[in-house]
Protein backbone atom coordinates (compact mmCIF):
# COMPACT_ATOMS: atom_id res chain seq x y z
CA UNK A 1 0.00 0.00 0.00
CA UNK A 2 1.53 3.41 -0.95
CA UNK A 3 0.28 7.04 -0.87
CA UNK A 4 -0.09 8.42 -4.04
CA UNK A 5 -1.91 11.50 -4.19
CA UNK A 6 1.76 13.44 -4.89
CA UNK A 7 3.27 11.44 -7.51
CA UNK A 8 2.78 13.46 -10.39
CA UNK A 9 5.33 16.33 -10.11
CA UNK A 10 4.49 16.86 -6.51
CA UNK A 11 0.44 17.20 -6.37
CA UNK A 12 -1.84 15.14 -8.03
CA UNK A 13 -1.75 11.66 -9.57
CA UNK A 14 -2.13 11.11 -13.39
CA UNK A 15 -2.71 7.57 -14.95
CA UNK A 16 0.97 6.90 -16.46
CA UNK A 17 2.42 7.40 -12.97
CA UNK A 18 -0.12 5.60 -11.10
CA UNK A 19 -0.15 2.43 -13.47
CA UNK A 20 3.89 2.68 -12.59
CA UNK A 21 3.40 2.08 -9.39
CA UNK A 22 0.75 -0.26 -9.88
CA UNK A 23 3.30 -2.27 -11.89
CA UNK A 24 5.97 -1.37 -9.53
CA UNK A 25 3.81 -4.03 -7.21
CA UNK A 26 1.68 -1.40 -5.07
CA UNK A 27 -1.80 -3.24 -4.83
CA UNK A 28 -3.38 -0.06 -3.15
CA UNK A 29 -2.71 3.81 -3.88
CA UNK A 30 -4.68 5.57 -1.17
CA UNK A 31 -4.21 9.47 -1.26
CA UNK A 32 -5.57 12.54 0.76
CA UNK A 33 -6.27 16.17 -0.06
CA UNK A 34 -3.50 16.73 -3.02
CA UNK A 35 -5.49 14.00 -5.10
CA UNK A 36 -8.38 16.62 -6.52
CA UNK A 37 -5.08 18.87 -8.10
CA UNK A 38 -5.16 17.27 -11.33
CA UNK A 39 -8.71 17.08 -13.22
CA UNK A 40 -7.51 14.34 -15.28
CA UNK A 41 -6.54 12.60 -12.10
CA UNK A 42 -10.18 12.89 -10.50
CA UNK A 43 -11.17 11.13 -13.50
CA UNK A 44 -9.51 7.96 -12.12
CA UNK A 45 -11.07 7.81 -9.01
CA UNK A 46 -14.00 6.62 -11.21
CA UNK A 47 -12.27 3.42 -13.00
CA UNK A 48 -11.27 -0.26 -11.67
CA UNK A 49 -8.30 0.84 -10.98
CA UNK A 50 -7.17 0.14 -6.97
CA UNK A 51 -7.04 3.79 -6.05
CA UNK A 52 -8.83 5.36 -2.90
CA UNK A 53 -9.59 8.98 -1.70
CA UNK A 54 -10.55 9.74 1.75
CA UNK A 55 -13.62 8.13 2.72
CA UNK A 56 -14.98 11.00 4.66
CA UNK A 57 -14.88 13.56 1.96
CA UNK A 58 -18.99 14.35 1.35
CA UNK A 59 -21.36 12.65 -0.41
CA UNK A 60 -21.55 13.22 -4.40
CA UNK A 61 -17.96 13.60 -4.85
CA UNK A 62 -15.85 10.78 -7.17
CA UNK A 63 -14.91 7.99 -5.86
CA UNK A 64 -14.41 5.13 -2.84
CA UNK A 65 -12.50 5.31 0.55
CA UNK A 66 -12.23 1.45 1.12
CA UNK A 67 -12.21 -1.83 -0.67
CA UNK A 68 -10.91 -5.25 -0.28
CA UNK A 69 -8.07 -7.15 -1.86
CA UNK A 70 -7.04 -10.98 -1.66
CA UNK A 71 -3.34 -11.27 -0.46
CA UNK A 72 -1.21 -14.17 -1.88
CA UNK A 73 -1.73 -15.91 0.98
CA UNK A 74 -5.72 -16.01 0.78
CA UNK A 75 -6.60 -13.37 3.39
CA UNK A 76 -8.56 -11.01 2.32
CA UNK A 77 -7.56 -7.27 3.44
CA UNK A 78 -9.20 -4.27 3.83
CA UNK A 79 -8.15 -1.06 3.06
CA UNK A 80 -9.60 1.99 4.61
CA UNK A 81 -8.66 5.84 3.48
CA UNK A 82 -10.03 8.36 6.01
CA UNK A 83 -8.83 12.25 6.55
CA UNK A 84 -8.76 14.47 9.23
CA UNK A 85 -10.20 17.76 9.75
CA UNK A 86 -7.74 19.99 12.35
CA UNK A 87 -5.99 22.39 10.21
CA UNK A 88 -7.33 21.14 7.22
CA UNK A 89 -10.77 21.04 4.97
CA UNK A 90 -13.97 20.89 7.49
CA UNK A 91 -15.29 17.52 5.93
CA UNK A 92 -17.26 14.96 7.32
CA UNK A 93 -16.01 13.36 10.76
CA UNK A 94 -13.46 10.71 10.08
CA UNK A 95 -14.06 8.66 13.38
CA UNK A 96 -17.73 8.28 12.99
CA UNK A 97 -16.87 7.51 9.42
CA UNK A 98 -14.76 4.95 10.09
CA UNK A 99 -17.29 3.41 12.46
CA UNK A 100 -19.57 2.85 9.66
CA UNK A 101 -16.98 1.48 7.11
CA UNK A 102 -15.96 -1.00 9.55
CA UNK A 103 -20.00 -2.25 9.93
CA UNK A 104 -18.96 -3.06 6.36
CA UNK A 105 -16.26 -5.75 7.01
CA UNK A 106 -17.82 -8.82 7.55
CA UNK A 107 -16.47 -10.73 10.87
CA UNK A 108 -14.85 -13.25 9.87
CA UNK A 109 -12.09 -11.01 7.47
CA UNK A 110 -9.97 -9.47 10.31
CA UNK A 111 -7.31 -7.55 8.46
CA UNK A 112 -8.14 -3.79 7.56
CA UNK A 113 -5.57 -1.40 7.08
CA UNK A 114 -6.10 2.72 7.78
CA UNK A 115 -4.45 5.60 6.14
CA UNK A 116 -5.17 8.55 8.24
CA UNK A 117 -4.02 11.70 6.03
CA UNK A 118 -4.13 14.21 8.70
CA UNK A 119 -2.43 17.32 9.66
CA UNK A 120 -2.29 17.08 13.46
CA UNK A 121 -0.52 14.75 15.92
CA UNK A 122 -3.24 14.75 18.57
CA UNK A 123 -5.69 13.88 15.99
CA UNK A 124 -4.00 10.75 14.45
CA UNK A 125 -3.15 9.59 17.77
CA UNK A 126 -6.66 10.03 18.60
CA UNK A 127 -7.65 7.68 15.74
CA UNK A 128 -4.90 4.95 16.54
CA UNK A 129 -6.58 5.01 20.19
CA UNK A 130 -10.94 5.22 18.66
CA UNK A 131 -9.90 1.70 16.41
CA UNK A 132 -7.03 0.06 18.36
CA UNK A 133 -8.12 -3.65 18.51
CA UNK A 134 -10.97 -2.74 15.70
CA UNK A 135 -7.89 -2.51 12.75
CA UNK A 136 -4.79 -3.75 11.87
CA UNK A 137 -2.99 -0.43 11.42
CA UNK A 138 -3.78 2.84 11.35
CA UNK A 139 -1.05 4.77 9.50
CA UNK A 140 -1.07 8.21 9.56
CA UNK A 141 -0.10 10.29 5.95
CA UNK A 142 0.23 13.85 5.03
CA UNK A 143 3.40 15.62 6.99
CA UNK A 144 5.95 13.88 4.57
CA UNK A 145 8.04 13.74 7.78
CA UNK A 146 8.33 10.17 9.18
CA UNK A 147 7.70 9.94 13.01
CA UNK A 148 9.49 7.46 15.36
CA UNK A 149 6.94 6.42 17.26
CA UNK A 150 5.61 3.49 15.87
CA UNK A 151 4.25 0.92 18.37
CA UNK A 152 1.77 -1.94 18.60
CA UNK A 153 -1.30 -0.90 20.77
CA UNK A 154 -2.49 -2.44 24.06
CA UNK A 155 -5.54 -4.06 21.18
CA UNK A 156 -3.05 -5.11 18.76
CA UNK A 157 -3.03 -2.02 16.28
CA UNK A 158 -0.52 -0.90 14.67
CA UNK A 159 0.00 2.50 14.83
CA UNK A 160 2.61 5.30 13.42
CA UNK A 161 2.03 9.20 13.21
CA UNK A 162 3.54 9.67 10.05
CA UNK A 163 5.19 7.01 7.80
CA UNK A 164 7.45 9.40 5.88
CA UNK A 165 7.81 10.71 2.60
CA UNK A 166 9.33 8.70 -0.64
CA UNK A 167 11.07 10.81 -2.39
CA UNK A 168 13.86 13.43 -2.69
CA UNK A 169 15.18 14.13 1.13
CA UNK A 170 17.53 17.06 -0.05
CA UNK A 171 14.38 19.31 -0.24
CA UNK A 172 11.46 20.78 1.93
CA UNK A 173 9.13 18.07 1.82
CA UNK A 174 10.12 17.21 -1.51
CA UNK A 175 10.01 20.24 -2.96
CA UNK A 176 13.32 22.35 -4.39
CA UNK A 177 14.73 24.30 -0.99
CA UNK A 178 14.78 27.96 -3.04
CA UNK A 179 11.35 27.67 -4.22
CA UNK A 180 10.32 26.87 -0.18
CA UNK A 181 12.95 29.34 1.02
CA UNK A 182 11.21 32.29 -1.25
CA UNK A 183 8.07 32.12 -0.61
CA UNK A 184 8.97 31.94 3.40
CA UNK A 185 11.72 34.87 3.23
CA UNK A 186 10.08 36.70 0.73
CA UNK A 187 6.00 35.97 1.26
CA UNK A 188 5.11 36.39 -2.58
CA UNK A 189 4.04 33.35 -4.59
CA UNK A 190 6.34 30.90 -6.31
CA UNK A 191 5.71 27.80 -8.31
CA UNK A 192 7.16 24.55 -6.01
CA UNK A 193 9.40 22.19 -8.08
CA UNK A 194 9.82 18.66 -7.16
CA UNK A 195 13.52 18.70 -5.95
CA UNK A 196 16.33 15.78 -7.40
CA UNK A 197 18.97 13.92 -5.77
CA UNK A 198 18.84 12.42 -2.56
CA UNK A 199 16.31 10.26 -2.38
CA UNK A 200 14.60 7.69 0.13
CA UNK A 201 12.24 5.61 0.46
CA UNK A 202 9.95 5.57 4.15
CA UNK A 203 7.31 3.59 5.11
CA UNK A 204 6.48 0.35 7.57
CA UNK A 205 6.13 -2.96 7.18
CA UNK A 206 4.16 -4.95 9.02
CA UNK A 207 3.05 -8.54 9.35
CA UNK A 208 -0.15 -9.63 10.86
CA UNK A 209 -2.29 -12.58 12.51
CA UNK A 210 -4.63 -13.49 9.68
CA UNK A 211 -7.11 -15.22 12.20
CA UNK A 212 -7.51 -12.06 14.46
CA UNK A 213 -6.14 -8.97 12.23
CA UNK A 214 -3.70 -7.88 15.06
CA UNK A 215 -0.46 -7.25 14.51
CA UNK A 216 2.59 -9.21 15.04
CA UNK A 217 5.40 -7.23 14.09
CA UNK A 218 6.13 -4.04 13.11
CA UNK A 219 9.37 -2.25 11.56
CA UNK A 220 9.87 0.92 10.41
CA UNK A 221 11.37 1.38 7.34
CA UNK A 222 13.76 4.58 5.93
CA UNK A 223 16.12 3.35 2.96
CA UNK A 224 18.49 5.90 1.51
CA UNK A 225 19.58 6.24 -2.01
CA UNK A 226 23.16 3.96 -1.11
CA UNK A 227 20.62 1.83 0.25
CA UNK A 228 18.60 0.93 -2.20
CA UNK A 229 21.45 1.31 -4.93
CA UNK A 230 23.05 -1.98 -2.69
CA UNK A 231 19.70 -3.71 -2.74
CA UNK A 232 19.06 -3.74 -6.56
CA UNK A 233 22.69 -5.36 -7.03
Amino acid sequence: MANGENASGGFGLLEKDAMELLDAGIDVLTSGNHIWDKRAGVDLLETDLPILRPENYPAGNPGRGMMRIVAETGCALWVMNLQGRILMSPIDCPFRCADLLLERVPDSERCVLVDFHAEATSEKRAMGWHLDGRVSAVLGTHTHVQTSDEEILPGGTAYITDVGMTGPYESVIGMRKEDSLHRILKGTPRALNVARGGVAVAGVAIELDESTGKCLTMERLLLRESALEERSR
